[in-house]
């Protein structure tokens, strides 16, 4: 079995039902609208947030029963959201269809972490954002969430070297605190980052 579809079986939200801290402080500091996709979203706290600062929220996910507590959260919270059950290592990235994509610790083998950075590149519109949060190599002794297997963590140079043709908003590496469900509790050792696709290609 899809190991994230064991785990989100459960009826209480592995991750917790509030946003990440940094996608909801960022997204409302850019004062995005328009559409958004959530990669690797789970069990859609970060997405109903998102439909519910008016966004039109699609969710990929591959773990059918995270996006199933994904759709009982966004109606539990009188807000609407598309989810799809999408393998990121078969996913096809529409060009320019999304005006926000976010990401929030989504970890993936090294080769799958590239191409779904390519595939985010192509599918944000021009003038469109990027924003993650993921964990960085030296979360592992922290062991308040995240892969304990090194291959799985980012460095800057996978958003720096991947969006330096971009415009760089926002970018960190350090210590945050992190109250997210079960999935994620204490200090924590992250990335940030949020980019925007240049409006003239």
């Amino acid at each position: 079995m899809n190991p994230w579809n064991e785990r989100f079986q459960g009826e209480d939200y592995v991750f917790g039902t509030e946003p990440n801290v940094f996608i909801a402080d960022m997204h409302k500091r850019l004062a995005l609208t328009g559409n958004a996709l959530a990669i690797a979203e789970g069990e859609g706290r970060n997405a109903v947030f998102l439909a519910r600062e008016g966004m039109n929220v699609t969710v990929w996910d591959y773990a059918e029963s995270g996006l199933n507590k994904a759709n009982k959260l966004a109606e539990a919270s009188g807000v609407e959201i598309h989810t799809e059950l999408v393998d990121l290592g078969e996913a096809q990235w529409a060009k320019e269809q999304w005006d926000e994509i976010i990401c929030v610790f989504g970890h993936f083998p090294k080769e799958l972490r590239t191409r779904t950075l390519e595939g985010v590149k192509t599918a944000v519109k021009p003038g469109g954002y990027f924003l993650t949060e993921v964990y960085s190599p030296y979360q592992i002794p922290y062991r308040s969430g995240g892969p304990q297997d090194p291959q799985y963590l980012y460095a800057p140079g996978d958003f720096l070297e991947a969006f330096a043709d971009w415009r760089i908003v926002h970018f960190f590496m350090g210590e945050v605190v992190r109250q997210e469900g079960q999935g994620h509790q204490g200090l924590s050792h992250v990335i940030q980052f949020a980019g925007q696709k240049p409006s003239i290609q």
